[in-house]
């Protein structure tokens, strides 16, 4: 059984990697020496970010677009994540349905599914065995503070963080001792703008994305990013199950209702 060591990560993949905490991720990454394969659908704001990252940091970098939610496109990136191994996986894409499930068109929701927990499955099924042979690699699974309580108004995001949150945890109780990390980052109101208004509920993109990294390098298998954030989970943990619908049944009525 290997002790649990701090690992800095030598090359990464990065899903969602085109804006918000998945440029984050990218760009600290680089800064730390990594090499980088980016994935994300449009072509042109990672390859934008590929040019900053290779002027400023001298690394290599691979572009790869494509949709995650597209089965062809998404085994392509599995092949090249068996072929040509990298030593951290950052499951950063996803996306969610705002609004009533029942008022939102199936698809939407399916496509949240499909992109959060299959897409996300199948990458981190590509790149783990690899790592568990070699003794040594990290999985950072970007879920949500909407995966620890009821999520009126965005059910199956919820559901689908809810899902990576079990997932990581399970995974890194399977890998831990083979000297693999497995971590979920559970980031609350996050900006992804750079340029807004700071505010005591949201926190900032880089800090989001630093605490990812360093909480998958020091091997801790959740992370929950802000004083804020981490003050509310052992609330989330401890109040009753029935209390929590309450309270954001209370919640969801107010914005539904416009009060």
């Amino acid at each position: 059984m290997r002790a649990a060591t701090r690992q800095a990560y030598r090359s990464a993949l990065v899903t969602g990697a085109s804006g918000g905490i998945g440029a984050s991720f990218a760009r600290l990454l680089a800064a730390r020496g990594a090499d980088l394969v980016l994935v994300a659908r449009r072509p042109g704001p990672l390859e934008e970010l590929a040019r900053e990252l290779v002027e400023r940091y001298r690394v290599a970098v691979e572009v790869v677009a494509a949709d995650l939610t597209d089965g062809a496109r998404c085994a392509e990136v599995e092949r090249r994540l068996r072929a040509d191994p990298v030593e951290l996986l950052v499951n950063n894409a996803g996306r969610g349905a705002p609004g009533a499930f029942a008022g939102l068109p199936l698809e939407d929701h399916l496509a949240g599914i499909e992109l959060n927990v299959t897409a996300l499955v199948r990458l981190t099924h590509a790149a783990l065995p690899g790592m568990v042979g070699r003794g040594r690699g990290g999985v950072l699974n970007v879920a949500s503070m909407a995966g620890l309580a009821p999520s009126p108004g965005g059910a199956s995001y919820g559901a689908t963080k809810a899902f990576v949150i079990a997932f990581s945890e399970s995974l890194h109780a399977e890998v831990a001792a083979e000297g693999v990390h497995v971590t979920a980052l559970c980031p609350g109101f996050t900006h992804t703008d750079d340029g807004a208004p700071p505010h005591p509920l949201w926190l900032r993109r880089d800090a989001v994305a630093r605490a990812g990294l360093d909480a998958v390098e020091a091997g801790r298998a959740l992370s929950v990013p802000g004083a804020q954030y981490k003050a509310a989970l052992p609330a989330l943990r401890l109040v009753p199950r029935p209390l929590l619908r309450a309270a954001a049944g209370r919640v969801w009525q107010q914005v539904a209702g416009g009060g």
